[in-house]
């Protein structure tokens, strides 16, 4: 009887678990501090992206840890980390496949703050990409935009 039900129960569940895909392109970026005292942090930091690859939805991820230590002993470690919902890149459904990729601090894209991230999305029935690139304006805001790809 509870077996019966078990099978009716996952026969009515949505099959959600395939819609979704982790990017393959994580980053890492660490930076490092003296502090007075002879303390050094380091802080380091990823992003990832999963992908709902029917909606063209995605979530943007990221984790850090910071650690303080002195000469001797690790004095402190804090981490944090989440994904932010961000807004579909399609307007309609269909079969995506996506990647993202981060650019790593400090560098020379960096001009107003940690820099930006692009997308990319495939439509896998049809020959259509989409590439949507987010930079932080140092205004509040991010500048967001995503331009359609032409083949020639």
């Amino acid at each position: 009887m509870v077996a019966t039900g078990l099978v009716a129960l996952a026969a009515s569940a949505p099959a959600t678990a395939d819609e979704y895909r982790l990017s393959n392109n994580q980053r890492i970026a660490c930076s490092r501090g003296m502090s007075p005292g002879r303390l050094v942090t380091a802080t380091c930091r990823s992003y990832a992206y999963l992908f709902n690859v029917k909606t063209s939805e995605y979530f943007r991820c990221v984790v850090s840890l910071a650690m303080t230590r002195d000469n001797k002993e690790v004095i402190n470690v804090q981490t944090d980390g989440g994904c932010f919902r961000r807004p579909r890149i399609f307007d309609t459904d269909g079969d995506y496949q996506f990647d993202g990729a981060e650019t790593e601090p400090a560098n020379t894209n960096a001009f107003f703050g940690p820099g930006g991230y692009v997308v990319w999305a495939a439509d896998t029935k049809q020959r259509r990409v989409r590439g949507c690139i987010t930079i932080a304006s140092g205004l509040g805001d991010d500048v967001a935009k995503c331009v359609d790809m032409t083949f020639d």
